[in-house]
């Protein structure tokens, strides 16, 4: 291939800014067509975006000659399915986070992309932006010291504006979600930690549904060991009180720290008792960065930004995690 000719399964919110335009915009890359099940709205973004064809069948845009790469931007529930039919049509896929519902969903789809030889990367975006590829550095150079601890808290409140909004709320139905808000966070998050430090030796955890105002889970607590003998802890509230609402994760070495936030572009560190605080500018389309290694990835020009299986290292901690007690 010379160029990636993409099919967009799923125009909804997650690819009207953040991920969509940029496929137009990265070199050697095009929007072919897009589909959704709702033709009308389909048709409206195609329109809006000068995209030239749209469906509103699956079937249709992934057969279709002139795609030769699917991007997957449903909910998570029928990622599975269109992910392994894309494959056996012999294109390769580029899939939202999480990648399924389930560890086996996405073994499943690890079995089918070895028998296809197709190529797989997730869309875990945050890999490739400027804060947390300045926290690899840190971390691999040791900036702050061995690394102690690494603390996390999100805390938000009941219909918190910082989660995206949707008709069907889709979020906090485990159905399609997998399990509610954590489902649909925790996934950079722990991403970026695997990024960082490695596959975890160690991990375990617990869901609890405080409020039940959903069906799905809305406190969950997780612990991990990280290789070099690095401690994780993690808490996501999402039934918290407005003044009580936070999102921080902290580094902690033997010579300083790191505070930033995942959902941010700053970070603070401090390094024996000298702070030096860092803001980072993300591009416009925040996923720009991650579709360009993508397109070269699958132009046989670079590596693989995120794989499957890495994605299914964070997918068992999510799932750990997530067992509901309640």
């Amino acid at each position: 291939m010379e160029q990636i000719n993409w099919g967009i399964l799923g125009c909804g919110d997650v690819t009207e800014v953040k991920s969509g335009p940029a496929f137009n915009k990265v070199a050697h890359s095009k929007i072919e067509a897009v589909m959704r099940r709702n033709a009308e709205k389909a048709a409206d973004y195609a329109k809006r975006h000068q995209i030239e064809k749209w469906y509103s069948q699956a079937d249709e845009l992934i057969n279709d000659s002139k795609i030769n790469a699917i991007y997957i931007a449903t909910p998570p529930a029928p990622h599975k399915a269109y992910a392994i039919q894309s494959l056996k049509a012999g294109k390769p896929v580029y899939i939202e986070k999480p990648v399924t519902i389930t560890v086996a969903d996405a073994e499943e789809l690890l079995e089918a992309q070895k028998n296809t030889l197709q190529k797989i990367t997730i869309a875990h975006y945050r890999r490739a932006l400027p804060l947390f590829l300045q926290l690899k550095e840190w971390v691999s150079k040791e900036v702050i010291g061995e690394i102690r601890f690494i603390d996390l808290k999100l805390f938000q409140k009941l219909g918190s504006d910082k989660i995206a909004k949707t008709e069907e709320n889709w979020r906090v139905n485990p159905e399609i979600s997998g399990g509610g808000l954590f489902y649909d966070l925790a996934p950079h998050q722990l991403d970026i930690l695997v990024f960082l430090f490695g596959e975890p030796l160690y991990f375990s955890g617990f869901s609890l549904n405080q409020e039940k105002n959903h069906v799905a889970s809305d406190f969950t607590c997780g612990q991990a060991l990280f290789p070099n003998n690095i401690p994780f802890q993690g808490v996501w509230n999402f039934n918290s009180h407005p003044e009580n609402e936070m999102e921080q994760c902290e580094i902690i070495g033997s010579k300083g720290k790191i505070s930033f936030a995942f959902f941010g572009n700053q970070a603070s560190l401090m390094v024996e008792g000298k702070t030096i605080k860092m803001e980072f500018e993300n591009p416009k389309h925040i996923q720009q960065n991650m579709i360009e290694k993508t397109v070269n990835y699958f132009l046989d020009k670079g590596e693989n930004p995120c794989s499957l299986e890495e994605a299914i290292i964070s997918l068992k901690m999510i799932e750990a995690f997530g067992k509901s007690l309640s």
